[in-house]
Formats: structure tokens, C-alpha cells, sequence
């Protein structure tokens, strides 16, 4: 109890964005693709999932290994068998529907694909003839139509009234959600205050509303009009909505009431519930283990100097930081990614006190922080000043016995450097680097660098980095 207290205390502000960001993802996921095959799928394989970190938990090593590979093929069968059924649902008119509307699913139901197919058909002036039976047997007065027994889907419904296809002209008899017959043949009715521009269509729409009680539609093959006939009566129907509105009350479905639409909401309260609670444990799980303990050494950066000081001694160079995370975590981390970072900003020259606390140490998310070693650190700065110092030859090795150096000389002989005040008061004089006298000619010049010691001295603007020594030898007299 106590460990989790800390973990929940431990959370940063971007901890619950990425929490909640997360939920929401999988709380959309289960809003669009409920009820589909792919998401049952779906379901399988986060039991799967489960399954696979309880082999983990328990030392199972091939099974969690056989486990995690079925998972990954199972998620590349979902894209790959049910891409059409994803395919649309993400084909939603409006961005809305996908990103955070509840109130309707995903997953379109009978009468909505035969009002698509319908008013397609409409746009494509395709004629066609749909009849929804009522409580009427409508058999005693249809005649040759085919037994068909297809499941109804858009792609179906237009098939049976492409205009190549042998049925086309008669109608379509639409029972639950399956066409049963096709290419039936309605009785005409004899009304002659039709309109003239109404045809057999039409004529055969009306009569089967005027012998039975059956809800018959008809799309016009030259003006792509969608007619409703019923109860011997006929009227265009402009809107979708409309139509499905129609066609709900022919059938009996009625709109939802409040006690179903109650339960729908506390399904869909559930979901997000459990999205939060779920995401909320696979995050502890992965970014808060607490399985593995790593000492990992991490160098000091100084932050704000006074351009005017700078660092002439540090008590250590590299802080000891003891961190716990999860095995996966502690992999990924870069050394970048952890560092010791020390405010110089207040700090006066001479010796300075820093105490390391877990506000100075930047860390990876997921990342606890268990200890620090050393605790403290003793930073020495020193104020910048600039002193001309002479410039002396480092002579190494010897001279050959037959050589007497006469003369030598440095350019220039003096230069300006810039260091802290404490060190160039102690030193009066900079020195070359080696220049090996074994190489000497009879006369010559060499190039040579200053060697700065210590390296925090540096050159100051204008002077000469590069020296230049000219020297002369003789032979000695024997």
C-alpha cells in the first residue's frame, strides 16, 4: 500500500496526459468497432496479451515467447482479414463521428445500408423496386419471383438492379435482413389520377400497397426519384432520415426508449471506466516496475555561470545515481537522457556547496530515483582576469657534443591570457611545448604551441597562438 502511495504521488502532470490520451484512444477504438468481427478478434488477442505477461511473471520463457508471436501475427491477420470491415468504419462523412461522437455505432444496421443503397441508386437513376412485407401474406399476390435468400448489403442490393442483370425489372422482396426473392411481379394498380410521368414502376408500387399492407419503394428510372407507397398511397421521399424513419415504423423499430438507451450509456461509461483503469495499469506496468536496479554514473552540467568566473576545481566530475525501473525502460535509457544539473547562477566566487537532490536530476519518464552518491558537491570558482605573461622556450633530450647552441629566441615573446585571478597570480612565466634539441640544425626556425597549464587558461583575444622560435648553434671548438 505504501509503495503504491508513492507511485501515485511520484506522477507527473505529463504521467496523467499520457494516461488519459491513451484511454481515450482504446475508449475510441471500442466506440467505432463494437459489435464488428474484427474487435471480438480484438478481444481474443488482448486475453492473449494477458496471458503472455502472466508466462513472463512466472519464468515461463517459450511459452511467453510462443505467446508474444501469436500476438504479433494476430494483430497483422486483423489488418490484413478485416481490412474492408475497418476500412468502413473510419469512412465516417463527418470527423466527428470518429474522433468523439457515442450516441450512434459504428456498425450500420439493415435499414440504414438499404437507405444507402437506395438513394445510390437514385443518384445513379438506377430503377429499382423494394418490398418490406407487412403482417399481410404477400405471396398470394406476387407472382414469379426467385427464391434468392441473400444476406442484404449495399454491394447486394445494387447488384440484383444493375441494369445487365436479368431481374432488374421486377422487385425485390426484403424480409428481416435478407432479400428472399427477386424479380417478382407486382399487380398494377388502375387508378388513372396518376401522374403521367409515373410508370409500370410505379403503377406496380402502389397496387401491392393497395392488396396488402406492405411498404413498397420505388426508384425512378429517369428523374432518380425515391417513392414510398403505402396504404394505397404514394409520396416522394427527399431525405434519408426520413426514409428510415419510415421504414423503422413499417417494421416496428421503434427509437430507442430511455431505459435502452440508459443501459447504452452505462456500456459506454463502463468502456471509458475501464480504458482508464486498464491503460492505467499496463502504464504502472511498464513505466514503474520497479524490477530492476541499475547504478548508472552521471557527469555534472553546470548551468547559468557568471561569464565573468569560471570553474577552476570540482570535488567530482560524475555523480553515482542508484535508479529502479522496468527492465524494458532501463534498456532504452541514453546517457543523455539522465543528467546531474547544477545552478550556478547565485554562486560567488570561491569555493561553493551544492547538495544533489532529485529537483537537480533530469530522468526519463518512468524512472524512480532510489539514491545519489556523493550527496553534495564543491564547485571552486575563481573571477576571470587577463595578465602578459613572457613566454619561455622548453627545451627536451640534448645536443649533439659537436654543437654549442649560440642564440634563440621566441615570437612573440610575450602573450595574454585569460584565466582565474588566483592561478595567474601564482604563475609568472608560460612555457613552450617541448622542443627537442637532438633535431637541431646549424640554424633554423621551429614552430611551436604554448603548453597552458593549467587547461583552463586560455589565449586572449589578439594575441598569438602559434609561436615561432628562431635559434643559431656553432660547432664546438675541440
Amino acid at each position: 500500500m505504501e509503495k503504491l502511495f508513492f507511485l501515485i504521488s511520484s506522477l507527473r502532470w505529463q504521467d496523467i496526459i499520457d494516461i488519459l490520451l491513451v484511454s481515450y484512444i482504446l475508449f475510441r477504438f471500442y466506440v467505432l468497432f463494437r459489435g464488428t468481427n474484427a474487435f471480438r478478434v480484438l478481444i481474443g488477442m488482448t486475453i492473449l496479451w494477458f496471458f503472455q505477461q502472466v508466462a513472463v511473471s512466472m519464468g515461463l520463457i517459450v511459452t511467453s515467447w510462443v505467446v508474444q508471436g501469436i500476438v504479433g501475427l494476430g494483430a497483422f491477420i486483423i489488418i490484413v482479414i478485416f481490412r474492408n470491415e475497418i476500412r468502413s468504419v473510419l469512412q465516417a462523412s463527418q470527423l466527428r463521428a470518429i474522433l468523439w461522437d457515442v450516441s450512434s455505432k459504428a456498425i450500420i444496421s439493415t435499414i440504414e445500408i438499404i437507405v444507402q443503397g437506395i438513394y445510390d441508386m437514385g443518384l445513379r437513376k438506377c430503377g429499382a423496386l423494394m418490398v418490406f412485407p407487412g403482417k399481410d401474406d404477400v405471396e398470394e399476390v406476387v407472382q414469379s419471383g426467385i427464391s434468392w435468400r441473400g444476406e442484404i448489403s449495399k454491394e447486394m442490393i445494387l447488384s440484383v438492379f444493375f441494369p445487365d442483370n436479368p431481374v432488374h425489372d421486377g422487385a425485390a422482396i426484403i424480409q428481416g435482413d435478407q432479400i428472399v426473392e427477386v424479380g417478382a411481379i407486382l399487380p398494377l394498380s388502375r387508378r388513372d389520377d396518376l401522374p403521367t410521368y409515373y410508370g409500370t414502376r410505379h403503377r406496380a408500387a402502389l397496387g401491392l400497397a393497395e392488396a396488402t399492407d406492405a411498404l413498397v419503394v420505388a426508384v425512378s428510372e429517369e428523374r432518380g426519384d425515391i417513392v414510398v407507397a403505402k396504404d394505397g398511397q404514394l409520396r416522394v421521399v427527399k431525405q434519408k432520415r426520413k426514409l428510415e424513419q419510415i421504414l423503422r415504423e413499417h417494421r416496428g423499430v421503434s427509437i430507442k426508449k430511455g431505459r435502452e438507451l440508459l443501459k447504452e450509456k452505462l456500456m459506454v461509461a463502463a468502456a471509458a471506466l475501464f480504458s482508464v483503469i486498464f491503460i492505467t495499469g499496463v502504464w504502472f506496468s511498464v513505466s514503474r516496475g520497479g524490477d530492476t536496479l541499475v547504478t548508472f554514473d552521471s557527469p555534472l552540467v553546470y548551468l547559468d555561470r557568471d561569464p565573468s568566473m569560471e570553474i577552476v576545481q570540482t570535488s567530482v566530475n560524475s555523480v553515482s545515481l542508484e535508479l529502479e525501473g522496468s527492465g524494458a525502460l532501463m534498456k532504452s535509457i541514453k546517457p543523455d537522457q539522465v543528467q546531474v544539473k547544477l545552478n550556478l547562477s547565485k554562486s560567488k566566487a570561491g569555493p561553493n556547496r551544492f547538495t544533489i537532490t532529485r529537483e537537480t536530476i533530469s530522468l526519463p519518464p518512468g524512472i524512480v530515483l532510489k539514491s545519489v552518491s556523493p550527496t553534495e558537491v564543491e564547485v571552486v570558482l575563481d573571477i576571470l582576469i587577463e595578465k602578459e605573461l613572457p613566454v619561455q622556450i622548453d627545451w627536451g633530450g640534448r645536443l649533439p657534443d659537436h654543437f654549442i647552441l649560440t642564440e634563440a629566441k621566441v615570437e612573440p615573446e610575450t602573450v595574454t591570457v585569460i584565466g582565474g585571478k588566483r592561478i595567474l597570480e601564482n604563475i609568472s612565466t608560460l612555457y613552450t611545448e617541448k622542443v627537442p634539441l637532438d633535431n637541431l640544425d646549424v640554424k633554423g626556425t621551429i614552430p611551436v604551441n604554448l603548453a597552458l597549464t593549467p587547461a583552463s587558461l586560455k589565449i586572449a583575444p589578439g594575441s598569438k597562438d602559434k609561436l615561432t622560435i628562431t635559434y643559431l648553434t656553432s660547432l664546438r671548438n675541440q
